[in-house]
């Protein structure tokens, strides 16, 4: 059976709208990017409530933050390598270092961005902003967990980024499913006892792929949506050691600095080992290609994982 494909950018932006209903104190901003991003829905509506700054991101992000202290919730929003790399100093001092009730929202994260090549295939987003203190980090697996993932930052103060991809992109959830969403946990897609995938954002449909086929072998495996990476389930983690054989994390970034490195600190500095292994971009840029095709060539399709949970299992 195929499965239903939905664009996480167009969760992103149907749920500013609803969120403008509720809060009239929010207010959007983009950098020139608004048609990719979603958020000219928002414009559309709310056209007094959006702000679209140009080519000048390190303005944008100075602006959110000034908005922010005038009680605003912001939500700012632009392409990952942009709304990161470009911008750090002003994160760095205008939002984490004041506290400020930002939320960054930025979509075209990791290699699934494809054509665009390495300029555009932002792989160390989530290292830079999970170094921040104050500073939430996101990575929703699904359109329908965005849309859940954008009503907590909404609805919780603080300086937030969230990453999304670019592509449309398989429904994993239903919108009941995500009743117990909440900043700081991960949840247990499917259950195992055999080995366990931690994965985020797009990486968990990879991981529930690999799953079906490891079943067809008798192996058991335990999929975990981590999409809260800062704040982390660290309980969930060591349930995970304690439970299963093995760990192996997932994700659309660098090895260095993202998913897999928060899960390698909290096993070692919690005394709980477990065979660990780390599946991600192995510090190297990436080339220009179809998504597919850099899934595979990069390791991180579906048959990688099942190669490399056999591999662990020995």
């Amino acid at each position: 059976m195929s499965k239903e494909m939905v664009n996480p950018r167009i969760a992103y932006g149907e749920t500013l709208i609803e969120l403008g209903k509720k809060h009239p104190n929010l207010v959007v901003l983009d950098a020139d990017l608004s048609k990719s991003t979603k958020t000219i829905m928002f414009a559309k509506k709310y056209p007094n409530r959006f702000f679209e700054m140009g080519i000048a991101e390190a303005n944008m992000i100075s602006t959110a933050a000034g908005l922010a202290s005038c009680g605003k919730i912001v939500f700012a929003s632009t392409f990952a390598v942009f709304a990161t790399g470009r911008v750090y100093d002003q994160i760095r001092m205008d939002v984490a270092y004041s506290n400020a009730n930002v939320k960054i929202f930025a979509t075209h994260g990791g290699i699934s961005v494809g054509k665009d090549g390495a300029s555009h295939q932002m792989i160390e987003d989530i290292a830079l902003m999970r170094v921040l203190p104050n500073m939430m980090v996101f990575a929703p697996s699904d359109a329908t967990q965005t849309r859940r993932i954008v009503e907590c930052m909404a609805s919780n103060y603080g300086p937030m980024y969230a990453r999304v991809g670019r592509a449309n992109a398989p429904l994993i959830y239903k919108k009941d499913d995500l009743k117990e969403v909440k900043i700081g946990k991960g949840i247990i897609i499917e259950d195992g006892d055999d080995i366990s995938i931690i994965a985020c954002g797009t990486m968990v449909d990879h991981a529930l792929d690999a799953r079906k086929l490891l079943l067809k072998e008798g192996i058991k495996t335990r999929v975990v949506d981590m999409y809260s990476i800062k704040p982390i389930d660290k309980k969930l983690i060591l349930k995970c050691a304690k439970e299963t054989n093995a760990i192996i994390t997932t994700e659309e970034h660098s090895i260095i600095g993202g998913l897999g490195s928060v899960v390698s600190e909290i096993l070692a500095e919690e005394e709980c080992p477990c065979k660990f292994k780390r599946m991600g971009i192995r510090d190297i840029f990436c080339e220009s290609g179809e998504p597919k095709d850099l899934f595979a060539k990069y390791g991180l399709s579906a048959n990688h994982v099942v190669k490399t949970v056999k591999k662990m299992m020995k």
